[in-house]
């Protein structure tokens, strides 16, 4: 799973979440920036309500929490979801002396992200095709 830093990166270059059960997600500046939370049909749920999507906490007293919008928080996409969203860019993934490297494909031109973790590689990728489809 990536940091929460390089998941704000994705979301402030225009990923959009599409939350859906088993994601993963944090809640920055509110004091649980190192937890992890993940959507589930028992606790964690995305209710619609007349201001907008929410994320509502059932039944979790230790957080204090009710709900929070869905803007207040960041999606920690999983690697397959990288890869995913890559779509017939995606060209390869391999192990690499720093880690591993994801080549993409884009109009034509090869190009390589290197990352400590796979998720890394394929976020850095992501977060090149995005800057290129705002370009």
């Amino acid at each position: 799973m990536i940091g929460a830093q390089l998941a704000r990166q994705l979301k402030e270059a225009g990923l959009v979440w599409k939350p859906a059960l088993g994601d993963h997600f944090a809640i920055p500046d509110r004091d649980l920036d190192d937890e992890v939370f993940v959507l589930s049909n028992m606790t964690i749920e995305v209710h619609t309500m007349p201001e907008g999507r929410v994320i509502g906490f059932n039944g979790t007293t230790e957080w204090a929490l009710d709900d929070v919008e869905i803007e207040e928080t960041v999606w920690l996409p999983r690697e397959d979801q990288l890869r995913e969203l890559l779509g017939g860019t995606f060209r390869g993934l391999r192990r690499d002396p720093a880690g591993y490297a994801v080549t993409i494909a884009l109009l034509g031109e090869e190009r390589e992200f290197v990352g400590p973790g796979a998720e890394d590689a394929y976020a850095a990728a992501l977060l090149h095709l995005l800057a290129a489809a705002t370009d």
